[in-house]
């Protein structure tokens, strides 16, 4: 009986795969949170032995990031860097709190006239 109503593996293996494929970060939330939860969608993936490489696994993550990471993917491709999924997840901690430090503030006060 529990084989009838068991979900075929081929099925979970889809979804998992659905999930990691099209997962993307908004635009200003944490990369950190985002890179916790496509590590989590790797090994699910890596449970299931969906077969695919480290490298497609990491391309797959420079794709789910917003347009503002465009900088980090290019010099991360330019540089033909091979890191492991987590220091990738690291560099890119890194780099938002760089680029975080370099926005300007947004100024609310207003201008007195010079007197």
């Amino acid at each position: 009986m529990k084989e009838v109503y068991a979900v075929p593996d081929r099925h979970i293996r889809h979804a998992a795969t659905k999930a990691f494929f099209g997962t993307k970060i908004t635009e200003g939330s944490s990369v950190r949170e985002h890179g916790i939860k496509m590590l989590s969608l790797v090994e699910k993936l890596e449970d299931l032995q969906a077969g695919l490489e480290n490298d497609t696994y990491i391309d797959v993550i420079l794709q789910s990031l917003s347009p503002s990471y465009d900088p980090f993917v290019v010099n991360y491709n330019m540089n033909g860097l091979e890191k492991s999924i987590n220091e990738l997840i690291n560099m890119l901690v890194q780099y938002e709190a760089t680029t975080k430090k370099s926005e300007p503030s947004v100024w609310s006060g207003r201008l007195r006239p010079l007197r």
